[in-house]
């Protein structure tokens, strides 16, 4: 009877693929090791590559071994409804092109992948690639659960996920490098109207990645269902051959975009010159005085239809620049309209301050804020926060004050210098400024650009005022985009209440918007393009009724 039993139980491991060894294993695997990729499988990108797996093989490979089965499990609530197809490559080293493996054209939540792959002495590298649909749901998630392979000596190796994993999100590539014949798409701005309609606005890099001077326009993408699709691309700003020069000469750039709520009205600031040759930087071309050909233009264009339809570009740097500076431009990303109808963008100027700058330089950056109490008409510019920050973004505290959160370029200059952003606040439109306990502290930063956008969020039944924030989360790269939360008007950015949307390294900018009162949008800059994607609220604050 017990040679019986004995004789069922090695049948049934091999029909299950377990293997029982009783000598030497001529292919002995003696590691297995699994990574997902914290980035989004992107709508608009055939393959997203996003799972790495590792097989390493060691002991007498005369006897060849070879990856016979995979099989890739998700967890429940996993919307494979988002993916048409999951492919697994063979990558190889050196020049040699990855090979195919095997594809599964109906995802769903156990995955098997039939091929072969003959293993070799060492690291056998698999990736698994996610293929969405044409149009996924932005808020979808797949939960990865484990990977199971079976070998041609019918052993089988079984890897699990680790637990808690953040999930594998989806966003949308809004703009790719080289889409519309464009070579870059960068500096992202981000708003919603007040019908919900998103507008997104970015630099149309026509030659190369590089900063003004060159040939840049402004580019709009519209969307009228919260981001799950774009209306067509329109140019917005285009200087185009003022004063009989090329268009190489008349770029504009670096945008940043305000909606009016008193007036419904659109309106986008964007940097202008005529004239620096393109083997200038705008930024040290420009020069003190108001006109086009000798220094930076503060300009304007606005949309009374929701972004429909844009004006001509409207020149405000003779109400705003002082004659003496050097340059003076907006944001970039976006500004506000406060609750008592005062709009505002974030700004910035270079000003002689008779010693050398951080830079190397005789001027120094200042950060600040431009404003119109009279919905544009006339525009008015605060004093410097700080010396030596830039790109800033601006908020409206419940008691009124703003917020200014700034570049500060000492976290360049000076690593030996607490590395973060650098906080103020007035109560007087920018007249005077205070440091704010959590400035040059409470935010790391890789001297980037960032955003901060301010809401009034349900939490366990009660409007709470809640700030968010994004950029890259590290002190040296511009790497790890992360959305985080601050409960106590920036004070402190409690851990628990951040998501990490993409580690990779990209160039870094980003901006938030509220696309309705259960996600916030986000537009951030890869590698010379820009991606969209569109999180819970509940997922950022770790709320219970998600």
């Amino acid at each position: 009877m017990k040679n019986v039993v004995f004789a069922f139980i090695i049948l049934s491991a091999v029909i299950y693929g377990c293997k029982f060894s009783t000598g030497n294993n001529p292919g002995n695997i003696t590691g297995t090791g699994i990574t997902v990729l914290k980035k989004p499988v992107l709508a608009g990108r055939e393959e997203n590559e996003q799972i790495i797996l590792d097989i390493i093989s060691t002991g007498n490979l005369s006897e060849k071994l070879s990856v016979k089965n995979i099989e890739l499990f998700f967890g429940s609530g996993s919307t494979t409804g988002n993916l048409s197809a999951i492919t697994i490559s063979r990558k190889q080293s050196g020049n040699d092109t990855d090979s195919f493996f095997s594809r599964c054209d109906k995802p769903g939540l156990k995955n098997i992948f039939r091929g072969k792959a003959e293993l070799k002495e060492g690291e056998n590298i698999f990736a698994i690639s996610f293929l969405p649909v044409q149009n996924p749901d932005l808020t979808g998630k797949l939960y990865p659960e484990k990977v199971r392979i079976r070998f041609s000596d019918r052993s089988v190796k079984e890897i699990l996920f680790p637990e808690n994993s953040d999930p594998v999100r989806f966003g949308l590539l809004l703009r790719a490098a080289g889409q519309d014949s464009c070579h870059t798409y960068r500096i992202p701005g981000l708003i919603t109207t007040a019908t919900g309609t998103l507008i997104a606005v970015y630099d149309i890099r026509h030659n190369s990645s590089k900063d003004l001077q060159e040939d840049i326009d402004i580019g709009m993408s519209r969307s009228t269902d919260g981001g799950s699709s774009w209306e067509p691309m329109k140019v917005i700003m285009d200087m185009g051959t003022y004063g009989g020069r090329p268009e190489r000469l008349n770029g504009a750039g670096d945008p940043c975009i305000l909606y009016d709520s008193g007036t419904k009205t659109l309106m986008v600031a964007a940097l202008w010159m005529s004239g620096a040759s393109p083997e200038e930087m705008l930024w040290y071309a420009s020069k003190p005085g108001i006109d086009p050909e000798v220094t930076g233009q503060f300009m304007l264009v606005k949309s009374s239809d929701d972004g429909t339809t844009w004006s001509a570009p409207e020149n405000i740097t003779s109400q705003v620049k002082d004659p003496s500076w050097q340059l003076l431009l907006q944001g970039p990303g976006r500004g506000l309209c406060m609750k008592d109808g005062t709009i505002v963008f974030p700004a910035q100027f270079k000003a002689d301050i008779g010693t050398t700058a951080i830079d190397g330089g005789q001027y120094t950056c200042h950060s600040t804020i431009v404003y119109s109490a009279d919905h544009g008409k006339s525009w008015y510019i605060g004093t410097g926060a700080k010396s030596n920050t830039t790109e800033s973004q601006v908020v409206e505290l419940p008691d009124g004050t703003l917020m200014l959160n700034m570049r500060d370029d000492r976290n360049r200059a000076d690593k030996s210098e607490t590395n973060g952003r650098a906080i103020s606040t007035t109560s007087d439109m920018g007249k005077t400024w205070t440091v704010h306990p959590s400035s040059n502290s409470a935010l790391p930063d890789p001297n980037c650009m960032a955003s901060l956008i301010s809401a009034e969020v349900m939490i366990d039944g009660i409007m709470k005022d809640v700030l968010f924030f994004s950029n890259p989360d590290n002190k040296s790269t511009r790497s790890g985009m992360t959305i985080k939360a601050s409960l106590d008007n920036g004070m402190t950015w409690p851990e628990e209440f951040q998501v990490e949307l993409c580690e990779p390294t990209g160039y870094g900018y980003s901006c938030l918007t509220m696309i309705d009162d259960s996600y916030v949008g986000i537009l951030y800059e890869g590698i010379r393009e820009l991606y969209f994607q569109k999180i819970a609220v509940a997922d950022i604050l770790k709320l219970k009724n998600k």
